[in-house]
């Protein structure tokens, strides 16, 4: 059986919906639709071995990838996607010596808020209690100079001896 191409893919994300017609306002409102950069970003994510977030402008977590499962704790599939509140409270982030980061002050929010790239090395506590000293490096996402899209955020873990 042939893997699924691209445009299957697409569809099983995020529906790509075409302009309403001016007769069809008072259909069902359609899934909210994800930007084709936000699409290529999961593909990338999914076919890679580094962990990877992928959030869309707006900060919600719209996906992570199988090697990001060991860091949240759990499957993206048992999670879905969820608003920047809940998935920062969720790791509680701290810096290296334990003080709690804001979302602001840790490279997703960096990259997200001010739309710049950033990297820092901090330490989380997973779903399953364990906690983890990381790396982490973001950037924005554009579809064009002028379009943010979201943002991109790659991870490495450290064991506890090493400090990034």
């Amino acid at each position: 059986m042939a893997t699924p191409g691209l445009a299957a893919r697409v569809l099983s994300y995020g529906s790509v919906v075409a302009a309403p017609q001016p007769n069809e306002s008072k259909q069902p409102k359609q899934p909210k639709q994800k930007s084709v950069v936000l699409i290529l970003a999961r593909e990338l994510a999914s076919n890679i071995a580094t962990p990877m977030f992928i959030v869309d402008h707006e900060g919600t977590l719209v996906f992570y990838n199988e090697p990001a499962e060991r860091i949240v704790g759990a499957p993206f599939a048992q999670l879905g996607e969820m608003p920047a509140s809940e998935w920062g409270a969720m790791l509680k982030p701290e810096d290296l010596h334990g003080n709690k980061l804001s979302r602001a002050k840790i490279a997703p929010g960096v990259a997200l808020l001010e739309r710049r790239p950033e990297h820092h090395a901090i330490q989380i506590t997973g779903l399953d209690g364990a906690k983890r000293r990381l790396s982490i490096t973001a950037y924005p996402l554009f579809a064009r100079a002028d379009e943010f899209v979201g943002a991109v955020a790659i991870f490495w873990e450290h064991d506890r001896e090493h400090t990034a």
